[in-house]
């Protein structure tokens, strides 16, 4: 159990990159976005190739945060029923539905949609949208995507495990990221306090 939780820890880690990495997508969109709608109404120009990437963009945020949203246990939740039963209760059902039902529907998509991505590189495929964008790159996050959420199920499955059998913290509990605005107030807090009550560091 020690070396599956190490494994999980592992895990959260990486998830934990990738999701930091792929926010800076939704800036990226945004700023093509901004940058497209300049040029349209400035010079009465426009390219598919500046709104399909917009678009790629925002399937990558969508699907490759999967597993981080996952970590963060932001995903809806509707606990009209489980709410009712013991925490122990709870997480029992998780890890159930975790094995039963996560695990294998990711395994299923990725197979299903593998073959549609190797085609679309085979032959090219390009947008039927005139100066479009090459398809294979889009239609391949959804394999990555649902691999980096089975990657993050099978750490979800383990510290259920783990805290079934004692040895690990309660794994429903958010994980909520601290803010810029909460790191510049501990920030600001911290150098009040060296300073002391006149303002002088102490």
């Amino acid at each position: 159990m020690t070396a599956l939780l190490q494994l999980s820890k592992w895990i959260d880690a990486f998830t934990e990159r990738v999701g930091r990495a792929v926010s800076w997508l939704i800036l990226a969109a945004v700023l093509i976005s901004a940058l497209n709608a300049i040029v349209r109404k400035a010079f009465n120009a426009s390219s598919n190739a500046f709104l399909e990437i917009q678009w790629y963009l925002f399937a990558a945020v969508f699907l490759l945060a999967a597993g981080y949203t996952l970590l963060r246990q932001e995903h809806v939740r509707i606990d009209v029923v489980l709410g009712r039963f013991s925490k122990r209760t709870q997480i029992t059902v998780e890890a159930v539905c975790l094995l039963a039902f996560l695990l294998p529907f990711g395994v299923t998509v990725i197979d299903l949609v593998w073959p549609l991505v190797i085609k679309a590189y085979r032959t090219g495929e390009m947008s039927s949208n005139a100066g479009g964008l090459i398809r294979w790159p889009v239609f391949a996050l959804v394999p990555a995507g649902f691999a980096l959420l089975l990657l993050q199920g099978l750490s979800e499955f383990i510290k259920r495990i783990g805290f079934l059998a004692g040895r690990a913290e309660d794994p429903t509990k958010k994980k909520q990221a601290r803010s810029a605005e909460e790191e510049l107030a501990d920030a600001i807090r911290a150098k009040a306090e060296a300073q002391g009550p006149g303002g002088a560091a102490t």
